[in-house]
């Protein structure tokens, strides 16, 4: 019986690798939008790092402007704007995104890239400082898909966060 038992308990184990990975859920709420250098409406790089995790948003050219929107601006993803989710070695910084060449660790166990969803921008301009805009990016409609053509459940990322431009005094 014991000879049984150790081999259900072995083949379980030997089943089991780093490599399977199973991602249940994204989840970024708890995390500031970061991105790199001075923020400017020519950003377009932004990410969210959540230890061994980022979800990383490259806007489209145009998306941030320095002047109160109309409605919500809208990218399709992919398309103008892609949102990339990876897995880390270890935990991951902002320079990883930030310097030219990036570290050679930590290292990307897995990265997928959103197969479909979109960006949506509200900016609003700040009552007092004329020269500041507030632009809140939201994400809709999300499919993340892996290797394996899982699709990722539970993306509960819709407030990708709040940034804020200034534009120059004339």
């Amino acid at each position: 019986m014991r000879k049984i038992l150790f081999s259900i308990c072995f083949m379980v184990l030997a089943g089991c690798s780093e490599a399977d990975l199973q991602i249940e859920e994204i989840n970024f709420d708890d995390e500031s939008v970061a991105f790199c250098g001075t923020l400017s409406t020519e950003t377009e790089l932004f990410f969210k790092i959540d230890g061994t995790e980022a979800l990383i948003l490259n806007l489209g050219t145009g998306l941030l402007r320095n002047e109160a929107s109309d409605g919500t601006l809208t990218s399709a993803v992919p398309g103008n704007s892609q949102l990339t989710y990876r897995i880390f070695t270890d935990n991951v910084a902002a320079n990883y995104f930030c310097d030219d060449i990036p570290p050679a660790t930590p290292s990307v166990l897995e990265e997928i890239t959103a197969t479909e969803g979109e960006v949506r921008i509200t900016t609003i301009q700040d009552q007092t400082d004329t020269l500041r805009f507030d632009h809140t990016i939201e994400l809709a409609g999300v499919t993340f898909v892996n290797a394996a053509g899982e699709r990722l459940t539970n993306l509960t990322v819709t407030d990708f966060g709040t940034i804020t431009t200034f534009a120059t005094s004339q």
